[in-house]
């Protein structure tokens, strides 16, 4: 560390550029992938065939799509306030990918390792809504801009409980670093937090915390069955209905950015991270080890994803009052009993 904080400011600059570049386009080519198996699942799942013809198994149909976007004519409304219609879809882009520069992918494979991590994502995620409002009130058009209003208020409703179920991690790991988080949990599956992290009878607590973090992860990111801000029954696809070409685009890869995010967050969170559900023979500081570690954590962030996509797919689409109330009278109070029945674990049943 102090050779690196010694040398030359260009090398410092050139490193964390190539870090921060290497994870945009990682993210990126994996979002295409990640988009047309969600696609897969949803035909499979209403025995359709989905994507089959743009390359092999239709896998460059995402790319098809993505320059069909960007090629076609960027349209804005006469009435709308200019610069924060354009502005707006660029901030929920941006912070999608800001998010992940505390992610680690594996041993040593993070771009900011800071001690506030969990706090870090809880901000980014806050200030994304931020992109869906302003791009709801600039479009100058009411349903819009109920769309907007609709996922201000559910985002902010399922951080609280998001928050807390964050709370009962940090009890047991001791710490807000997600490095901590997963070697807290490394040594075999059974020392994932979603099994208690190595505290007996926790998992009872922690199992029902991931179901509502998945859960709640649904409704953080807008996602099925609690697309409500865009749905198109009542509001003509919600916030992003005037928006065409690439600022559509942006806003589409936010948010599936946001969506691969949680799933990494469940991945890191509650199943070990890059760790192998059984202890390995080989080193730690080994870089077939970390090569295993980075296919590990991919593996589970896909299965996820998979998760994400059957949801999508098989759960029919709540109300918004059913949406609130389960956030409000179901979530939140059983985050904040999980709350206090981990931290009176930690502090008293030590012997247990």
């Amino acid at each position: 560390m102090d050779s690196f904080s010694s040398s030359p400011w260009w090398l410092w600059l050139l490193i964390c550029v190539g870090e921060t570049l290497a994870v945009i386009v990682g993210v990126m080519v994996s979002l295409a992938f990640l988009l047309w198996g969600d696609r897969k699942v949803w035909a499979g799942v209403q025995m359709r065939k989905g994507p089959n013809v743009v390359g092999p198994f239709g896998l460059m149909q995402s790319f098809a799509d993505f320059f069909k976007f960007v090629l076609k004519e960027v349209i804005i409304p006469a009435g709308a306030d200019k610069p924060v219609f354009l502005l707006a879809p660029l901030i929920s882009f941006v912070l999608a990918f800001v998010a992940w520069a505390v992610i680690p992918f594996a041993p040593g494979w993070v771009v900011a390792d800071v001690n506030v991590g969990i706090l870090y994502l809880l901000g980014m995620s806050s200030l994304g809504v931020y992109g869906i409002i302003m791009g709801g009130w600039a479009s100058n058009s009411k349903y819009p801009f109920l769309g907007g209003l609709r996922s201000a208020a559910q985002m902010v409703s399922y951080e609280v409980s998001i928050g807390f179920i964050l709370v009962t991690v940090i009890l047991l790991t001791g710490s807000m670093r997600l490095t901590d988080i997963v070697t807290h949990q490394q040594g075999g599956i059974w020392n994932w937090n979603v099994f208690g992290g190595g505290h007996k009878l926790l998992f009872v607590v922690m199992i029902p915390m991931m179901v509502m973090f998945y859960i709640s992860a649904l409704a953080e990111t807008n996602r099925p069955p609690f697309d409500l801000p865009e749905a198109e029954s009542e509001l003509v696809a919600g916030y992003q209905v005037e928006y065409s070409s690439t600022p559509y685009l942006l806003f589409m890869i936010g948010e599936y950015a946001n969506i691969v995010l949680m799933c990494a967050m469940i991945t890191i969170l509650f199943f070990g991270g890059w760790d192998f559900p059984v202890p390995l023979p080989i080193k730690h500081d080994t870089l077939a080890f970390t090569l295993i570690g980075l296919f590990t954590f991919i593996v589970k962030v896909v299965f996820w994803f998979v998760m994400f996509a059957m949801a999508k797919a098989i759960v029919p689409r709540y109300r918004y009052d059913q949406l609130m109330r389960l956030g409000w009278k179901v979530f939140l109070p059983l985050s904040l009993v999980a709350v206090l029945v981990v931290a009176a674990y930690r502090v008293y049943g030590g012997a247990l």
